[in-house]
């Protein structure tokens, strides 16, 4: 919005005693200058929603009253500080942020049509969880296959969208993988429609599993935004990409100015959700911002990047799989359940241990960080 004003008052000021007064407004032609006002923006505005947010939050008694899952045999701290009555839902503060934001500050065009519509669908669905779960009082929610069936209908969506637009079509047919400059399948269309679909599910799962410490989900969601805010910036600047010899994506670097509103978004959201947590993200949080990351790794033709970026998160899904499976697998073979892990997802196994949630935290926040630098490092091994 700001850039289609900036451009209309100064074609309106040539040939007047304004335009010199108004040259300044160039400066919102620059990605990276628009990139620094979301952020900014976005920061500013969640500082000023949150206390509302919260306060509606209670009003409404959207609060967890259900025994969070920490708080069953986990450490003595876990159990003296209980969560119980925390508002949830507070991803509303994140999306309302993010939204706006970007609407305020980037140009218009198909990449950035996606991402707000991606991350307005998960939002629906994860305040349709999260509503259930407060009707519910159990932690139980939605159903997974009801999660899951949108979730897929919306990769699907993607995809196809992406393939019918010639500019684009290349973002599903050809694969691309980490540390390699070219394609290693050209014309795949079913194995990027299974990539896309498995990104996109996995990912905004994965944020949603790693959402049950305070600060823990949001603050790697923050790192890994980081990386992606110059993945972004890189894959939509032709001459950049093509000196390190990166895809380039026409119209890429208005994810820039979304990814920085996203890192914005969630500093603010951060100050809030910091231990002890004011308000929860939710599922309505979650899963939209697990599914905005994973879009914008399909729209700049790397997404198995996000597997390096986001190896956390890969981490604590991963947990969860191998938990289950290994339960159900020795529940058949030997009559009952076995674990490999005291609790899963994986930072509650860490708990059980005797670690602080904010020791979990912080660690998590470091390891997080020594993937991003991996990931970056993919810019220039190739």
């Amino acid at each position: 919005m700001l850039f289609y004003l900036s451009q209309w008052l100064l074609d309106r000021s040539v040939g007047t005693p304004w335009a010199d007064r108004l040259s300044a407004l160039r400066l919102f032609k620059y990605i990276t200058v628009r990139s620094a006002g979301a952020a900014v923006t976005a920061l500013l505005l969640s500082w000023w929603l949150g206390p509302k947010v919260i306060r509606w939050l209670k009003q409404l008694k959207f609060g967890q009253e259900y025994a969070d899952k920490a708080e069953a045999g986990g450490t003595l701290a876990a159990r003296l500080l209980s969560k119980k009555g925390t508002p949830t839902m507070g991803g509303i503060l994140i999306v309302l942020a993010l939204n706006f934001t970007t609407l305020l500050w980037a140009r218009w065009n198909t990449l950035i049509q996606l991402s707000l519509l991606s991350v307005v669908a998960l939002t629906a669905l994860g305040f349709y969880d999260d509503y259930a779960k407060i009707i519910q009082q159990t932690g139980g929610g939605a159903r997974s296959s009801v999660k899951l069936a949108v979730q897929t209908l919306l990769a699907v969506f993607i995809a196809v969208y992406l393939l019918r637009k010639p500019a684009y079509s290349k973002l599903i047919t050809d694969i691309m993988v980490p540390f390699y400059k070219y394609p290693i399948l050209t014309g795949a269309t079913l194995i990027g429609l299974l990539i896309t679909i498995l990104t996109i599910v996995g990912f905004s799962n994965a944020v949603n599993l790693t959402d049950g410490l305070d600060g823990l989900a949001i603050g790697c969601t923050l790192i890994v935004s980081l990386v992606f805010v110059v993945l972004t910036y890189l894959a939509g600047n032709i001459k950049a990409a093509a000196y390190l010899q990166i895809p380039y994506v026409d119209g890429a670097g208005e994810l820039t100015v979304f990814c920085a509103a996203m890192v914005g978004a969630g500093l603010g959201f951060l100050w809030f959700n910091c231990h002890p947590a004011e308000m929860f993200m939710g599922d309505t949080g979650s899963l939209a911002l697990g599914g905005a990351l994973a879009l914008m790794a399909i729209l700049i033709h790397q997404p198995l990047v996000l597997v390096i970026a986001g190896g956390v998160f890969v981490m604590e899904a991963m947990s969860v799989v191998l938990q289950t499976s290994w339960f159900r697998y020795t529940r058949r073979r030997y009559g009952a359940g076995r674990r490999i892990f005291l609790m899963a997802p994986i930072h509650h196994h860490f708990e059980k241990k005797g670690w602080y949630e904010s020791q979990v935290v912080m660690r998590f926040y470091i390891l997080c960080v020594l993937c991003a630098v991996v990931a970056l490092s993919t810019l220039k091994i190739r």
